[in-house]
C-alpha cells in the first residue's frame, strides 16, 4: 500500500514540474498620486510571451509613456508606473504562456490621493433672486465626502428646502437673498483614512438697483437764463452707478450739463425750450440698471416777435395793425389805445378764431392762434398815435408799441371869442392839428397880419400852436382875426373875435349871518363877469351915520361866503359888496342891514385836525379857532387818554396864539381821545373832540445801517463826554463860587482863595429865591392878560379859517403899567413828557 501511494505522489510531482507558475511581487500596492512604483512578474517554467494587462483589460503595450512594461530575462518581466493618477488605479494582470499552457498572477494597485480643491473661486457673486450654485469642486482618492456650513452651522436640506448639496458637491441655494451674504464652509472629508479639508468661500449677493425721482415733473421758464436741477436717488448693491440720458444719448458735464460726483443730481443751464422732454436716470451695477423718466417742461413766456407800423389817410376805408406772439402756454393778445382796451376774448384757435368788434363797428380784432389784427375802419385823424400790442400767458407778458401814422388836412381849435380892454395885451390861441406839420398865417379885413404899419400885432409860435397877441389901443382893434393853417393835405380856415371887455355886473348879498363880533355873509357871483375873470371882491360896512370900511379878499373858487371881523356886539350895521375884474370895479350891491349879537360869554368849541408824525407814536393836533364869545381867548387846556383806560393824562395849557399841539411818546397801535377846550374871560368852550390810532410799532429803526457805530463805542463816547462835562463845571466853579475839586487843591496844597470869592458872598447876600414846594418834576409859569378897558364896549370878530380871532385894543401907557402890576403867574403841574408846541407859544 505504501508504495502505491508514493508512486501515486510522484506522478503528480512531475506533472507540476511540467507546468507553467507565475508570481507578481508585491502582491499589493497602495501609491500616492504623483509617485512612480515597479511591479515584477517572476515565471516558473519555461515560458515564451510574458504580458501584462491594464485594469480595463487591454494589453499593456511597449510604448505607453506613463505605464510600461518591460522583459527583463527569460522568466520575468517589469511593470512600471509612473506619476501615478488615480486613473491608474485597478488590478494589474501579468499572463505567462509557453504553447498551449498558460499562467496568471494578479496585483492591485490603489493610488492614493489626498483631498485637493480644484475649482473654489472666492468670492463668488450672485444676484438677488437667483438660484446660486456655489462652486466648490474637490477631487481626492477615496473621493472624498462633501458637506457644506454656514455661520459655523451645517446646512441641511432636510431642514431647508431652499439648500441641496448636489452630487458634484456644489451648494444650490434657490432664490438667494441679501441676507444669505457670508462666508460658507465648504469641506471635504474621506472616511477610509479620516482625512479633512475645507475651503471658506465669500457669498456676495448683488442687489438690483432700486431708483427714485425726487420730482418726476418739473417745469421751468425759458430764455431767463435760468438752470433747472433734476434729481434722482438709486439704492443697491454694490452702491449703483447713476447716469443721465436724453433722447438716448448719455449726458456729461460740460458747458449745457452738470453732474455732482454720484451722478445723481443734473444740473441744466440755460433753460431753453428745446430742453424739454423726457430725461431718463439710469442706475446701473453689477446686478443690472433700473431707469426713471423724469419729465421737464418748459414754459416760454408770451413774446411779441413780430408787429408793423402802417401808414393812412384820413377817410380810408380802412387800415390794419398786425402782431405776432410766441410762447407756451399759447398767449392770448390784446390791443390798447389811450384808455381803451380791444380784446379778442376767450383764446382762439386754430380752427375756431374769435374776434372783438366795438360798438359802432369801426374796430375790429381778429385773432388767429398767434396772430392778432386790429382792423380800423373809416379811417379819422383821431386814430392816428401809439398802440400797444400786449402778449400775456401764464408766465409773463410783453408789450411793444405799434405806430398809426394818419395824414391828415389842419384842423383849427381854440376858443373862438378872446376879450380884453384897451391897453391891456390878449392872446388869441390858434391850435392847429396836422400831419404833416402845418403853416399857420393870421389874416384881419383879408390883409395879413402884422404888418409893417402895426405894431401892436405880435405872433408867437410854440410846437402847433400859434398866439397872435393883440394890445387894443383903440376901439378899431377889436373885431374878426383869421388863422390859416396849410398843409400838403389841405387847408382850414377860422374866424377869432377879439372883443371888449366890460366889468362884472354886481354880486347879490343873499343873507347875513351875524354873531357878536363877526358876521358871515352870503353871496351869488354876478351874473356877468364883463368876459374876463373875477379877480377879488370888496366888502364894506358901516354903522348908520358912519363912513365906510372896506376890505378887498381875493376870489377863489367857489367862494360864496366872506366873514367881516372887528364888529361891536349888539350893534346895527349896514353892508354892500361889489366885484372887480381886470376891467375895473362892477357897481355895489344894494346894502343889507343886520345887528351883531350879544356879548355870548363862553367862546365856541375848537374844530380840530390830526396829522401823525414821521416817528408813528406822535400826533400833531391843530385847533381852527372859532367864535370867541365877545371876550379874547385866554388859553386852551388840552386832554388826552388812550380809550382802553379811565385815567386822562395831565392837562396841558396853551397860550391864546398857540395854534397846535405835538402829542409824543404815546402808546403804539393805541386809540386816543384827545379835547381842546377854549378858555376866556366868561368861561370855558364845549370841549372839541379828536379820535385817533397811533401806527403799529416798526419792527426795525428807519434807516438802521450796519455801519453805524457799535455799541461799546457809543458808551466810551459818553463816558469821555461825561468827564470833559465834569472838568467844565468844576472849572466854572472854582472861578465863580470858590468851590470844587480845583478849589480844594488850590487851598490845601496853595493856601490861596480862588477868584470870585467876594463877589460869590455878595450874590449869595442879595439872592432871593421862592422855593418851590411841587413835588412835579416839571411846571408850566404862564402869565395871564387883563381884559381891556373898552372890552364890554366892542365885541370880538367871527373867525374863519384865515382871519385872526379878535384884534387886541391899543392900550396907553397907563393901562400897560396897571397891567404889568395886576399880572398874574399861575403855576401849572405838566407830565414830566412835556408836549411839543410850536413857535408861537407865549414865554411865561
Amino acid at each position: 500500500m505504501l508504495q502505491i501511494r508514493d508512486i501515486l505522489w510522484g506522478f503528480l510531482y512531475i506533472a507540476c514540474a511540467a507546468a507553467i507558475q507565475v508570481q507578481v511581487t508585491p502582491t499589493h500596492r497602495e501609491i500616492s498620486v504623483g509617485e512612480s512604483k515597479f511591479f515584477l512578474c517572476e515565471v516558473v517554467g519555461d515560458a515564451k510571451d510574458i504580458d501584462w494587462f491594464a485594469p480595463n483589460g487591454e494589453k499593456i503595450l511597449p510604448n505607453n509613456p506613463n505605464v510600461q512594461v518591460n522583459r527583463n530575462d527569460e522568466t520575468t518581466s517589469t511593470l512600471t508606473i509612473y506619476h501615478a493618477d488615480v486613473d491608474d488605479a485597478g488590478i494589474y494582470k501579468c499572463v505567462a504562456r509557453s504553447g498551449d499552457k498558460e499562467a496568471q498572477a494578479t496585483v492591485q494597485v490603489k493610488i492614493f490621493q489626498k483631498i485637493t480643491f480644484k475649482n473654489v473661486p472666492s468670492p463668488q457673486e450672485f444676484n438677488e433672486g437667483d438660484d446660486a450654485d456655489i462652486i466648490c469642486d474637490v477631487v481626492g482618492s477615496p473621493v472624498p465626502f462633501i458637506l457644506w456650513k454656514h455661520k459655523g452651522v451645517r446646512i441641511q436640506s432636510n431642514k431647508d428646502v431652499r439648500y441641496n448639496v448636489m452630487d458634484n458637491g456644489h451648494l444650490l441655494i434657490r432664490g438667494i437673498k441679501k441676507t444669505d451674504e457670508g462666508a460658507y464652509n465648504c469641506e471635504a472629508r474621506v472616511m477610509e483614512t479620516g482625512e479633512i479639508n475645507f475651503k471658506m468661500i465669500n457669498v456676495v449677493v448683488n442687489v438690483l438697483p432700486t431708483i427714485r425721482a425726487r420730482q418726476s415733473e418739473v417745469n421751468a421758464t425759458a430764455d431767463m437764463g435760468v438752470s433747472i436741477l433734476l434729481a434722482c436717488d438709486a439704492d443697491g448693491f454694490p452702491e449703483p452707478a447713476v447716469t443721465w440720458a436724453y433722447n438716448n444719448v448719455i449726458l456729461e458735464s460740460g458747458d449745457k450739463y452738470s453732474l455732482n460726483d454720484d451722478g445723481s443730481e443734473l444740473v441744466i443751464k440755460d433753460v431753453i425750450k428745446v430742453d424739454e422732454g423726457d430725461y431718463t436716470c439710469i442706475a446701473r451695477n453689477k446686478a443690472g440698471e433700473m431707469s426713471q423718466e423724469v419729465s421737464l417742461n418748459v414754459f416760454v413766456q408770451a413774446k411779441i416777435t413780430y408787429m408793423n407800423n402802417q401808414t393812412a389817410t384820413e377817410f380810408d376805408d380802412e387800415v390794419t395793425l398786425t402782431c405776432e406772439a410766441s410762447g407756451d402756454p399759447t398767449p392770448s393778445i390784446s390791443w390798447s389805445f389811450q384808455n381803451r382796451m380791444f380784446s379778442e376774448g376767450e383764446q382762439a384757435s386754430w380752427t375756431r378764431p374769435d374776434q372783438y368788434e366795438s360798438h359802432d363797428r369801426n374796430i375790429v380784432v381778429r385773432s388767429h392762434a398767434r396772430v392778432s389784427s386790429l382792423l380800423l375802419k373809416n379811417v379819422d385823424f383821431t386814430y392816428a398815435g401809439q398802440y400797444l400790442c400786449t402778449a400775456s400767458n401764464s408766465i409773463g407778458q410783453d408789450n411793444q408799441p405799434v405806430y398809426l401814422e394818419v395824414r391828415y388836412a389842419p384842423k383849427i381849435l381854440g376858443v373862438v371869442a378872446v376879450y380884453t380892454w384897451e391897453g391891456n395885451p390878449a392872446n388869441i390861441s390858434c391850435e392847429v392839428e396836422a400831419h404833416p406839420g402845418a403853416s399857420v398865417t393870421w389874416f384881419r379885413d383879408g390883409l395879413q397880419v402884422p404888418s409893417v404899419n402895426t405894431t401892436n400885432v405880435k405872433i408867437y409860435s410854440k410846437q402847433s400852436n400859434s398866439y397872435l397877441e393883440v394890445s387894443p389901443e383903440s376901439q378899431s382893434d377889436f373885431g374878426s382875426y383869421n388863422c390859416t393853417a396849410t398843409n400838403a393835405m389841405g387847408t382850414e380856415s377860422k374866424e377869432f373875435l377879439l372883443i371888449q371887455a366890460e366889468v362884472p355886473s354886481s354880486p347879490e348879498i343873499q343873507q347875513v349871518e351875524p354873531f357878536s363880533s363877526s358876521a358871515v355873509v352870503e353871496f351869488d357871483e354876478p351874473d356877468s363877469f364883463g368876459g374876463v375873470p373875477i379877480i377879488k371882491y370888496l366888502v364894506e360896512w358901516r354903522l348908520d351915520g358912519h363912513g365906510w370900511t372896506g376890505k378887498e379878499y381875493d376870489a377863489t373858487e367857489d367862494l360864496t361866503r366872506i366873514t367881516i371881523v372887528g364888529l361891536t356886539p349888539d350893534t346895527i350895521y349896514e353892508v354892500k359888496m361889489s366885484a372887480v375884474n381886470g376891467k375895473g370895479e362892477s357897481e355895489s350891491s344894494a346894502a343889507v342891514k343886520f345887528k351883531t349879537g350879544p356879548i355870548q360869554g363862553e367862546p365856541s368849541a375848537p374844530k380840530l385836525e390830526a396829522m401823525v408824525q414821521n416817528q408813528g407814536n406822535a400826533l400833531k393836533v391843530n385847533w381852527i379857532k372859532q367864535d370867541d364869545g365877545g371876550s379874547p381867548i385866554k388859553h386852551y387846556l388840552v386832554r388826552y387818554k388812550a380809550k382802553h383806560v379811565s385815567d386822562w393824562k395831565p392837562e396841558i395849557r396853551m397860550p391864546h396864539s398857540s395854534e397846535y399841539v405835538v402829542l409824543g411818546g404815546l402808546d403804539w397801535n393805541t386809540e386816543y381821545e384827545v379835547r381842546v377846550v377854549a378858555v376866556n374871560q366868561k368861561g370855558k368852550s364845549e370841549p372839541g373832540i379828536l379820535s385817533f390810532r397811533t401806527a403799529t410799532e416798526p419792527t426795525t429803526m428807519p434807516g438802521a445801517s450796519g455801519s453805524g457805530l457799535s455799541t461799546g463805542a457809543i458808551v466810551g463816547i459818553l463816558i469821555v463826554v461825561f468827564f470833559a462835562l465834569l472838568v467844565a463845571v468844576d472849572v466854572t466853579c472854582y472861578f465863580l463860587n470858590k468851590c470844587g475839586l480845583l478849589m480844594c487843591i488850590a487851598v490845601n496844597f496853595c493856601g490861596k482863595a480862588g477868584p470870585g470869592a467876594k463877589s460869590k458872598d455878595m450874590e449869595e447876600g442879595k439872592a432871593n429865591f421862592t422855593k418851590d414846594e411841587s413835588k412835579e418834576p416839571i411846571v408850566e409859569v404862564r402869565t395871564e392878560e387883563e381884559p381891556t378897558q373898552n372890552q364890554e364896549g366892542v365885541g370880538p370878530a367871527e373867525p374863519n379859517e384865515t382871519t385872526p380871532l379878535t384884534e387886541p385894543e391899543k392900550k396907553t401907557k397907563d393901562d400897560v403899567k396897571t397891567e404889568a402890576n395886576n399880572t398874574a403867574v399861575e403855576v401849572k403841574t405838566v407830565p414830566n413828557e412835556a408836549p411839543q408846541t410850536n413857535g408861537n407859544e407865549s414865554k411865561a
